[in-house]
């Protein structure tokens, strides 16, 4: 007797992935542009905040925010749902100066055949004078076809005088492979924080590259990089911290490693400058056998102790 096709909820699966990447649930408030196999099936923009086409041709958008916009929003989720799809996107971010914003990115990938789909993502930030940005951006990935999800995002970062940028970059779960760059540029006082989170597991693999220069006086930046690698999968850190004048940098890159999984971080400064003042540290280790013990004794089994370690580790 002949099976019958397996039907599959689109409207639910959409639904799902844009919570997971970017907490949205029904209506989307403020400015915003969703992206779905490769074009945008929802855009809106704000008195202060346009979102518009390209101009060059390019796929992608451009994000402008006026000077002085404060307390705003900008929602800008990608969703790949069709297998063997390659879907690459070119977004610009104009910040006006003193304008003060969060920007919710991220992309999730439903994959549930036999080819590979991924995405390309690159992000270029202007952030003018004395602004503020919060950037969250999240991937994940998920479906149980055969075919990998594959995620690359590039970020490029220019930040102007006294101007204040922070950068969650989060891979949740699910992505087959990913290669992550990311190059800032900071001018006279300003700041960057960059804070990594990922998980691996299966025979994934993650590379993340983090460029800062620091060019400006007074600039500072902070890179901080959290990873549980499990199963098979492998993990390599690059951040590099480049002091090209009277600047302060810190780079933090903790790592849980389990199971066969293999991490390799290589953390790098260089000062450029007689009074650049750099700073790095890196740590990969096993769990702590104490707190899953403490944990056990509490009543959990050995796996549910081990995901609430690592469920604190990447908060």
């Amino acid at each position: 007797m002949p099976t019958e096709p397996k039907t599959i909820d689109i409207e639910a699966i959409q639904k799902n992935l844009l919570k997971a990447v970017a907490d949205i649930e029904g209506k989307v408030e403020g400015a915003f542009n969703i992206r779905q196999n490769g074009d945008s099936v929802g855009r809106s923009s704000t008195k202060n905040i346009e979102i518009k086409s390209r101009e060059d041709g390019k796929p992608g958008i451009d994000i402008i925010v006026k000077p002085g916009t404060k307390g705003e929003k900008v929602h800008i989720p990608v969703v790949l749902i069709e297998s063997g799809l390659n879907d690459m996107v070119y977004n610009d971010f104009y910040i006006g100066d003193g304008a003060d914003v969060d920007i919710v990115a991220g992309c999730a990938i439903h994959n549930c055949g036999a080819d590979k789909s991924e995405h390309d993502g690159i992000h270029t930030f202007h952030i003018g004078k004395d602004a503020k940005v919060r950037y969250s951006e999240k991937h994940y990935g998920e479906g149980e076809g055969t075919g990998e999800r594959v995620l690359n995002p590039t970020t490029l970062v220019h930040q102007a005088e006294g101007s204040f940028c922070e950068m969650e970059m989060v891979q949740i779960e699910g992505v087959t492979s990913t290669i992550r760059d990311t190059t800032a540029h900071l001018g006279k006082n300003a700041k960057l924080n960059v804070i990594e989170k990922l998980l691996t597991h299966g025979s994934q693999n993650a590379v993340s590259n983090i460029d800062i220069h620091l060019d400006g006086e007074g600039s500072s930046a902070r890179i901080v990089s959290r990873s549980v690698a499990k199963d098979h999968s492998r993990q390599e850190f690059h951040p590099v911290a480049i002091g090209n004048t009277d600047c302060r940098a810190h780079i933090q890159c903790d790592s849980i490693i389990m199971d066969h999984s293999i991490v390799r971080s290589i953390p790098e400064i260089a000062a450029n400058h007689p009074d650049a003042q750099i700073v790095h540290e890196a740590a990969i280790g096993r769990i702590n056998s104490e707190q899953l013990v403490k944990l056990e004794t509490l009543g959990l089994s050995e796996e549910q102790a081990e995901q609430v370690i690592i469920d604190a580790f990447l908060e």
